[in-house]
């Protein structure tokens, strides 16, 4: 059955415009991005075999647009608005701590790092630079490693800080294994972080793990 001839209340696009887009399952809003199913198969059907042999979402949509190009229903022009899209949604998402936007919700923060950090393959430890009224000034990638860690210099973070004229700053780094809570490693970091941006009178706010799920908070759990 063709999803025109579906009930008006099951189709992809209807239920979005009467229910919002939250609504819609992961294959439903892959489905109204492929427009058209493969041969034989709507658009629905075609998005869940897509999901169940190179998903789940995210596992999906964190390959390269190269990767996507390959993928069966994709090809290079849904490929390409594929990564386009996504792209729009990341400069959605970080309109927020543009130069100059005030950082009133602590939770922006994490849902920025989150979506800056959780494709990499690699662990990367990041910095979002403040001024003295927590506006953000710069996000900065400091530091690369491999899958089990990225080795962090809180010098190197103290001289950029102070080189952009900050007055605080926000870090986190990804765990590659999709697991977010926080090593032993991590705490010891974020206190020799605190301690050496303390010296020069600066604030070290919060220290997020971005892994699958929300971010996590070492502020939220009283270890900044």
């Amino acid at each position: 059955m063709h999803i025109r001839e579906w009930p008006a209340e099951e189709r992809p696009r209807e239920k979005l415009l009467a229910r919002g887009a939250p609504a819609l399952s992961d294959a439903e809003l892959l489905a109204i991005f492929l427009g058209s199913g493969l041969r034989g198969r709507d658009a629905v059907t075609t998005a869940r075999e897509l999901l169940g042999a190179h998903g789940p979402l995210r596992a999906l949509l964190d390959r390269p647009p190269q990767d996507l190009v390959r993928l069966p229903a994709l090809g290079l022009a849904r490929a390409c608005t594929l990564a386009a899209a996504l792209e729009l949604g990341r400069r959605h998402l970080a309109a927020d701590l543009e130069r100059g936007a005030l950082l009133t919700d602590p939770q922006a923060a994490g849902r920025y790092f989150a979506q800056r950090l959780r494709g990499h393959a690699h662990e990367v430890f990041a910095a979002l630079f403040l001024d003295t009224r927590h506006r953000a000034i710069a996000f900065e990638e400091m530091f690369r490693g491999g899958l089990d860690g990225a080795e962090v210099h809180p010098r190197e973070v103290v001289r950029r800080a102070l080189a952009l004229n900050a007055a605080a700053v926000i870090v986190g780094h990804n765990h590659p294994s999709g697991n977010p809570e926080p090593s032993a490693a991590d705490r010891a970091v974020t206190a020799r972080l605190k301690q050496a941006l303390g010296l020069v009178d600066l604030r070290l706010l919060d220290h997020f793990v971005i892994g699958d799920g929300a971010p996590v908070s070492l502020a939220a759990r009283g270890w900044v």
